[in-house]
């Protein structure tokens, strides 16, 4: 990148040359520590070479010819007599282990081609023939090897890794898959696309004019055209590229897959994606601006057509800033693997069970109604914290303390189970590091990981690794705004039954139900009652469905607008408007070009010290002027109307139950790039609070409003026993709660981000590990690379280390101290053995930048940041390090306790303990250890 410069070391003696190959030799690192996948996946000639060869051509030379063996296709393609995707009849013997571990043969007939034979002549017995009987993408070649590994163990998957790779070579060489102009087809369809799209434009240019949108949501809903109009391009492009049409062998014309170059490129996965075969061949659609917001005019040309002077201009933006990305972001990312290293360096495994049945309750990600990571794959390699039982809850499917290997997860699947409580390092009770039975699989080796294996600093190198890969990755798009077109409705997968959760409504006057509340959800479940999708449904969302209607696969069953908020009134009646000020509270904001106005409520900010006081809101009367409640509570209807929010309603007018009385512009999303990403990834590490946070309730509650002080609202929440909270917010914070609400604690009472320490203090651990664990994913996910769970679980772990102190009781500490949780522990149990009482404590969450510097080491935090203050502060309390962990025993030079270190110094504390040190060893060897423990016995420690 820069010309870096670097030594190389060799190892020479024989210690180090057998300690190079046990541990960086390419066949024990076939795994990937970060996620338990296979490393070793050819790439790109190599996959392109072996799909090619891989695929079936219709009417090819020799079809249906039957070979008794794979040498007999070698000689018939030698003699020209078949091509290499003829499809052809061969007998093969496959080879199988039975349960009890015997060899069974079984020979038999099947249907493939003749690149598929010279595959399977390279496979290693023991292989199932469906793994090379179809077409080699990257993706089945990476299972191919997997199996292989998994079933036939390291050394026949390194031969097979290098026979794919000679293989694959070789027929790349002589497909001759070359990258031409002419591969680049063009859609006939673009046009007509593109011309509609425009009609759309200017219909929506048509709507701004006379004044029924705002200039804002023009924008959007124009954005969100062309967006929709590059996937349509993009789609029949790639159908376009995907398929030809053929004659076959009765002279019928018939389509199959195309073996256009530049198709073939993206579809094994060699190089390329669609993403960028459209920037090629469909249209170039939306760029960014330096700033990262949308231009609104696309680029409709592709690099075939070429760009004109005025498109490449604005191109050049985003180049731009791509390459601008990575310079910066090169730097961020290895900061935030330091300090991720510093923070998670002294977690070593060292026990093998810590005895606890606590755990995380595991469930499959779903989002939107996509599956996006199956239970499965989640509790793989993890140890089950509890008996797990079958949806009746009487027969037991897996024993607590199972390894969940690919056998059991296969029968948790068939049981259709949808969660399970594993062991998580977060909830192990070993006072220094972690046990075995909490961690589970080590996924570099596939097995139990071994004791004294220093999980902390892999789980930091696979978090951070990734980070400088996808700060790479950013310009690869040329910027090209990778916004999809936003979501406004819900539409199902699959065929089921609906089930309504957690969600208010109110039925309008075309008889639909529209939400009023916010955390509804609608489930989908099939005919066994198994969950298959859920959707969060948002405030305002007009739903065309009841509880338990049957619903086919493709039905639209909510709509909404993503780019307003509505407030909506729940009964029915007359508007009175209060605190409505024109040129104060509210502008008359008429549009420029329409001519028509609508009230904005302004923000309390920007308005003089006479209106910061004064709340818009709308109140709702009866005929005779009397307030009316909502139904079923002593509440009078008034809403209060936040910041920005446009009135479409006059003084005086009558609604009827689900009119919109108010809508609230949403922000359009800026790009989502890996930027937003890595800084993202930081936050959630370092635990920071953001600018305007959710708020949530303290505690489970009855919602009233107090008496309101200046500039902010009183939010009182009484609870079962009559004690009352209160919270103070912002006048201009929109609060989601109305007077009377019944609220659970940690519930949100106004929008914002979560903060994690308010996760923590008002919903415990488990909560706050699973939004960590989801939000560090969803960015991770969203650029493909896959991490597993349980390295994130770490670095929480060490974010938790400390505890606050609330009550005393009879131990050494003083309320409000913060102490390390196994100190505490220590502590505790001794005063719970003199029958004392032990203090009471609340955990609090420590940024991984905090947690470095106040671990118990003062060797290792000097060495991280700020050393003058931490080591000033060490001299001034008179502390003494142990060396307990990695870091400080690399600076003082000592064996480092993890490994094969960990015994060794497991065997000095014994020896130590039994006094065996005699005194010759003090004085023949001047060791660091031994002066050490020298002056340790001479001051009797």
């Amino acid at each position: 990148f820069d010309g870096d410069q670097m030594a190389v070391h060799i190892p020479l003696s024989i210690e180090a040359q057998l300690e190079a190959r046990t541990l960086m030799m390419a066949t024990n690192n076939i795994l990937s520590p970060a996620n338990g996948e296979p490393v070793i996946n050819p790439s790109q000639d190599v996959v392109l070479g072996l799909y090619y060869i891989s695929r079936e051509k219709i009417n090819a030379k020799g079809d249906g010819s039957i070979f008794v063996s794979v040498g007999e296709v070698h000689k018939a393609l030698l003699a020209k007599s078949v091509e290499l995707q003829s499809k052809i009849q061969l007998r093969i013997t496959e080879k199988t282990v039975n349960e009890r571990g015997e060899t069974e043969k079984k020979t038999h007939r099947v249907a493939t081609t003749v690149g598929r034979a010279l595959i399977w002549e390279v496979v290693p017995d023991r292989m199932p023939f469906e793994l090379v009987n179809c077409d080699m993408t990257k993706k089945n070649i990476s299972r191919l090897v997997n199996y292989s590994y998994r079933h036939l163990g390291n050394k026949d998957t390194v031969v097979l890794a290098d026979q794919l790779m000679y293989l694959g070579f070789r027929y790349a060489t002589i497909s001759g898959v070359s990258f031409g102009i002419e591969d680049m087809a063009i859609p006939a369809k673009k046009a007509d696309i593109i011309k509609s799209a425009e009609a759309e434009v200017s219909e929506i240019q048509t709507q701004y004019a006379s004044g029924l949108v705002t200039d804002g949501e023009r924008y959007n809903k124009v954005v969100d055209i062309w967006s929709h109009a590059n996937d349509q391009v993009a789609k029949v492009m790639m159908d376009g590229l995907g398929e030809e049409s053929v004659v076959d062998a009765e002279g019928k014309t018939v389509k199959q897959k195309s073996f256009n170059s530049i198709f073939m490129m993206a579809e094994s996965g060699a190089r390329g994606s669609a993403a960028q075969i459209r920037q090629l061949a469909g249209m170039r659609g939306l760029m960014a601006k330096p700033d990262g917001s949308i231009i609104e005019t696309p680029i409709t040309a592709n690099f075939r057509e070429g760009l004109d002077v005025l498109q490449y201009f604005i191109s050049t933006h985003g180049a731009r800033k791509g390459l601008a990305d990575t310079a910066l972001k090169t730097a961020n990312s290895g900061y935030l693997t330091r300090r991720l290293v510093d923070v998670a360096q002294d977690l070593v495994i060292t026990g093998q069970d810590c005895g606890t049945s606590d755990g995380l309750i595991m469930t499959p990600i779903i989002e939107g109604g996509d599956v996006v990571e199956p239970l499965s794959e989640r509790v793989l390699g993890r140890i089950a914290a509890v008996d797990v039982m079958d949806a009746t809850g009487e027969n037991l499917v897996v024993p607590r303390g199972t390894l969940l290997d690919e056998h059991w997860v296969a029968i948790l699947d068939e049981h259709s189970i949808d969660q399970v409580l594993v062991r998580s390092i977060i909830t192990c009770e070993n006072r220094h590091g972690v046990c075995v039975a909490c961690y589970g699989r080590d996924l570099g080796r596939g097995h139990l990981v071994n004791v004294g294996e220093a999980v902390g600093v892999i789980a930091a190198q696979s978090i951070g690794e990734p980070g400088t890969q996808l700060t790479m990755r950013t310009f690869h798009i040329g910027g090209a705004a990778s916004r999809s077109a936003t979501i406004n409705n819900v539409q199902v997968k699959s065929a089921g039954t609906l089930r309504l959760n957690n969600l208010k409504s109110v039925v309008n006057r075309e008889g639909n139900l529209i939400a009023v509340s916010r955390s509804g959800e609608v489930g989908l479940v099939d005919d066994y009652g198994r969950e298959r999708e859920r959707y969060k449904i948002p405030y305002g969302a007009v739903l065309s469905v009841k509880e338990g209607d049957k619903v086919n696969a493709g039905d639209i069953i909510v709509n909404w607008d993503p780019h307003t908020h509505p407030v909506i009134t729940e009964v029915d009646g007359v508007v009175e408007m209060f605190h409505f000020v024109d040129g104060v509270t509210v502008q008359k904001q008429s549009d420029e070009v329409t001519g028509l106005s609508s009230l904005v409520v302004t923000d309390p900010k920007q308005r003089g010290s006479a209106g910061k006081e004064l709340r818009p809101m709308v109140k709702l009367l009866d005929a005779n002027g009397n307030g009316i409640f909502l139904p079923g509570t002593e509440i009078p209807a008034q809403y209060f109307l936040p910041t920005g929010a446009i009135v479409g309603i006059k003084d005086g007018g009558e609604v009827k139950v689900g009119d919109v009385l108010a809508r609230i512009p949403q922000e359009s999303s800026k790009t989502r790039d890996i930027t937003g990403g890595l800084p993202r990834v930081a936050d959630l590490f370092e635990a920071r609070k953001t600018k305007d946070p959710a708020i949530l309730a303290e505690t489970s509650g009855t919602i009233s409003f107090g008496k309101e002080t200046k500039g902010k609202q009183r939010v009182i929440i009484t609870d079962a026993t009559g004690e009352q909270v209160e919270t103070l917010i912002s006048k201009w914070r929109h609060i989601t709660v109305f007077e009377g609400e019944y609220v659970e604690k940690g519930e949100t009472i106004a929008e914002g981000e979560l903060t994690p320490h308010d996760i923590l203090r008002l919903r415990g651990i488990e909560e706050l590990a699973n939004y960590l664990v989801k939000e560090i994913q969803d960015v991770y996910r969203l650029q493909g690379v896959k991490i597993n769970d349980k390295h994130i679980e770490a670095i929480i772990r060490q974010m938790l280390r400390k505890v606050e102190i609330t009550a005393a009781g009879d131990t050494l500490f003083m309320k409000g101290d913060q102490v390390e949780r196994a100190a505490l522990r220590e502590e505790n149990d001794r005063i719970e053995r003199e029958g004392k009482i032990p203090a009471s404590y609340e955990s609090i969450l420590l940024g991984i930048t905090k947690a470095s510097l106040a671990t118990e080491s003062f060797i290792s935090a000097a060495s991280f940041q700020e050393t003058t203050r931490v080591l000033t502060d060490a001299a001034v309390r008179g502390l003494s390090d142990s060396l307990q962990g990695l870091k400080e025993n690399v600076i003082v030079g000592r064996l480092i306790p993890a490994g094969t270190g960990l015994a060794y110094h497991e065997a000095r504390k014994n020896r130590q303990n039994q006094g065996q040190i005699v005194e010759s060893e003090v004085t023949s060897t001047v060791d660091a250890d031994d002066v050490e423990e020298a002056l340790k016995q001479a001051l009797n420690l």
